[in-house]
């Protein structure tokens, strides 16, 4: 999978499509999934041009890897899903075998509630 410069990530991005932003820094956008799985759907992607997270890995600088990461754990305490608050899972897709249909790196956030089994 190539990255795509129109994908709807790379556009929200443009900020030709609106989002219900939760955090940004210079790296790292994060907002609301249009169609939440559970009480608690954010999405976080990296502002660079990532595919996934081998693509990102790969080329992406160290700065970028530690402040993409970083954005998590302070994403979780802000919405108050911390491990010490009931806890979260954190999910990405890589790949057209694991279901990933954005040509863009991100990763699901979910809690709010009991979330259950990994796989379904």
């Amino acid at each position: 999978m190539s990255y795509d410069k129109n994908n709807i990530f790379a556009k929200i991005l443009r900020e030709e499509i609106p989002c219900k932003k939760v955090y940004e820094n210079e790296y790292v956008l994060s907002f609301y999934d249009i169609n939440p799985q559970k009480k608690i759907h954010v999405l976080v992607i990296p502002k660079g041009e990532y595919v996934d997270l081998e693509d990102f890995t790969n080329k992406a600088s160290d700065k970028e890897i530690v402040e993409f990461n970083k954005a998590i754990t302070y994403i979780v305490k802000m919405l108050k899903i911390s491990n010490q608050e009931g806890g979260y899972r954190v999910l990405s897709n890589a790949g057209k075998d694991a279901g990933q249909e954005v040509p863009h790196l991100h990763y699901h956030i979910f809690g709010g509630e009991k979330i259950g089994r990994m796989v379904f």
